[in-house]
């Protein structure tokens, strides 16, 4: 998986297309202009490095194969964030305020209050935290809805690219430093409690027994993989699938530890990422290239699909032998 990485990241260094309707150049770029793909790169390597990761303790931590960055509301609370600054900016005239800023504190406030209604005693309950996440989620997609109303069609349209997810070429050095310090932050906690993130597949009872204490390792999780989002959605905006997918495909390559599964979900959001990010070059639709997040969409969504439908049929299947 690692050499993967250096492979897309190579293959996005080499394809640019010409934003002006030149042809696709498949050379490396000028040394004036190296920085902006090489920037562009790391970015869509950290991204979804952390997003894999995110995903990764989100199924451990909610113990929900389907759980994902999203279930928590961080988009959508970055989302509302986002727009509260541009509706304050239209009709307030509070302007300068950075949208990953906004985003960035739109995602803390989400993520708070989803911990807080989904407390079950001192820890959080995973079923309540999903419910408050849902809920949570859709609220501030309402939200979202009731300021584009008002707002003119230009700052809509600003917006709605944003919430499509675009990897920039252009990003301040300490938004990337910090994400860096902050992945390696998590992979180095998760080296050091992976056997506590492993007892958290178990019920609540037999952790405890064997001293996994699951519920500070969920309240760690959760914190750690809303915080490595939050900054991805600030950095990027929503990026879908590629915290749902990266972790299934890491399962089914190393197995269910965490010990190697969360190293190697971090992989493949990287690969994921920058992949799409460097195929999205190739497409050229007449009308600008596609947005990154509708690029992992569309190679995501039917995949899981897939590997849910074999998953399906497999329990199908056995089941079928077990009662014969």
């Amino acid at each position: 998986m690692g050499v993967l990485v250096l492979v897309v990241v190579w293959w996005r260094l080499l394809i640019d297309r010409d934003p002006h309707g030149g042809g696709l150049s498949l050379a490396l770029p000028e040394p004036e202009w190296a920085s902006f793909r090489l920037t562009a790169a790391a970015t869509a390597v950290l991204v979804g490095a952390a997003l894999g990761l995110a995903g990764a303790l989100l199924q451990a931590a909610l113990r929900n194969p389907l759980a994902a960055p999203s279930v928590l509301g961080i988009s959508s609370g970055a989302g509302l964030g986002v727009m509260v600054s541009l509706t304050l900016a239209h009709v307030g005239g509070i302007a300068g305020v950075p949208w990953g800023l906004s985003a960035s504190a739109g995602a803390v406030v989400a993520v708070f209050i989803v911990l807080a209604l989904g407390r079950g005693g001192r820890w959080p309950d995973p079923v309540s935290t999903i419910l408050a996440g849902v809920i949570v989620a859709t609220m501030c997609g309402a939200g979202m809805v009731l300021l584009q109303g008002m707002v003119p069609d230009g700052v809509r349209g600003q917006f709605l690219a944003w919430s499509l997810g675009t990897i920039p070429e252009l990003v301040p050095t300490g938004a990337v430093s910090g994400l860096a310090v902050l992945l390696a932050g998590a992979l180095i906690w998760m080296t050091m409690w992976h056997g506590r993130l492993d007892a958290l597949l178990l019920d609540h009872e037999t952790a405890s027994t064997i001293g996994g204490q699951p519920g500070q390792t969920r309240l760690v999780a959760l914190v750690l993989a809303a915080g490595v989002t939050a900054v991805t959605v600030a950095l990027c905006g929503p990026i879908g699938f590629v915290g749902l997918v990266a972790p299934h495909v890491a399962r089914m390559l190393v197995g269910a530890s965490h010990r190697q599964l969360v190293p190697a979900a971090s992989l493949c959001g990287a690969v994921l990422v920058c992949g799409a990010d460097a195929a999205r070059q190739m497409i050229d639709l007449g009308a600008g290239r596609l947005p990154v997040g509708v690029v992992t969409t569309l190679l995501g969504g039917p995949y899981f699909l897939w590997l849910l439908r074999c998953r399906m049929d497999g329990a199908w299947h056995g089941g079928r032998h077990a009662h014969v």
